[in-house]
């Protein structure tokens, strides 16, 4: 058995205790929001791109003291925090892209969210069906279960919401650390063992297609979960991958059927304009499934960020850095 210890921390929560959403909702204020617009235009005028744009390059001076306190939000408080009133009608849809990032850039670095390294990914229902794990699920309107991301900090802001669903979830990974350990603490043990992920085909030219990592590490002195439950179990089709034991399975059960307890987890639905900015470290995230139109221009749409912090430093160097650019392949 290990030396774990119930962790106390106001990162530390269930849903009665961050009921009050004013605590972690913070809206742009008109200067804010004029400076972030000013500075997009500036950019796109400049030739910049969201792969050039640099922190020196979009200023937003009214934003520097509200960005240290998001940063204590995400590293020292509840680990998450709504921020409103993001000016996506003022802008043309490239210059939301260099806004977005551009705010992002005050926060961390970004990083590579997939094989190509894009550092923004359009989160939508692209109509195709998930025959198998390459087709990763944010391009379905299928339910994600609780998981994590990679870097520091994960970012969301809503373009379009569904017609139906799609809500998000959040929960505290230490809260569901702590009743594992209350209750099943030789599950505990199983979590901090290695198990297979796959690599959803986004592997580089002879690299296997799957990797493994244990689903808790101790990073800082502090436990810090890296799950995604069905990268696990998509692993399972390769045959050289170690079946999952009944421990195991049982580990990955009791994290899902804690999470999705309401008594444990927050919803909270996006409107345009809304950011949502999650600790990767702390929290767990989910997206019910939705519906919506067939029109792609009204389809449920939301921009994804990836942030290596620039004050924290979370998660294992493993996973600050996103997904590298893979190479390409030299056969003929």
């Amino acid at each position: 058995m290990g030396t774990h210890q119930i962790v106390d921390a106001p990162f530390v929560w269930r849903a009665d205790d961050v009921a009050n959403s004013t605590e972690w909702t913070f809206s742009l204020t008109d200067l804010q929001r004029s400076e972030i617009i000013e500075a997009a235009r500036r950019s796109a005028t400049g030739g910049h791109t969201i792969a050039t744009l640099g922190r020196e390059t979009f200023s937003v001076p009214s934003l520097d003291g509200d960005v240290h306190s998001w940063s204590q939000v995400l590293n020292d408080g509840c680990g998450f925090l709504l921020l409103k009133g993001f000016p996506v009608e003022e802008l043309t849809a490239t210059e939301v892209e260099l806004a977005y990032v551009g705010l992002g850039l005050q926060l961390g670095t970004p990083v590579g969210q997939d094989r190509q390294a894009n550092i923004l990914t359009h989160i939508r229902d692209e109509r195709v069906p998930r025959i198998d794990p390459t087709v990763r699920l944010y391009r379905t309107d299928a339910r994600q279960d609780f998981h994590t991301d990679g870097s520091d900090i994960v970012g969301l802001l809503c373009l379009n919401r569904a017609s139906h669903g799609g809500e998000s979830r959040i929960v505290s990974s230490m809260a569901i650390y702590n009743e594992i350990l209350s209750t099943r603490p030789d599950l505990l043990d199983v979590l901090y063992e290695p198990m297979h992920w796959d690599r959803n085909g986004e592997e580089s030219p002879g690299e296997d297609p799957y990797f493994a990592l244990p689903p808790l590490n101790d990073v800082g002195g502090l436990p810090r979960f890296f799950y995604i439950g069905w990268y696990v179990t998509d692993a399972q089709r390769y045959p050289r991958v170690p079946r999952l034991t009944d421990p195991q399975l049982e580990a990955m059960a009791l994290i899902e059927r804690l999470a999705n307890d309401p008594a444990i987890h927050v919803e909270m639905n996006f409107d345009p304009g809304d950011v949502q900015l999650l600790s990767n470290a702390k929290i767990l995230h989910a997206r019910e499934a939705y519906e919506d139109p067939e029109d792609p221009d009204k389809r449920r749409h939301l921009l994804r960020l990836w942030l290596t912090a620039h004050d924290f430093a979370s998660v294992e160097d493993l996973l600050r850095g996103g997904i590298p650019k893979q190479r390409p392949s030299t056969s003929a």
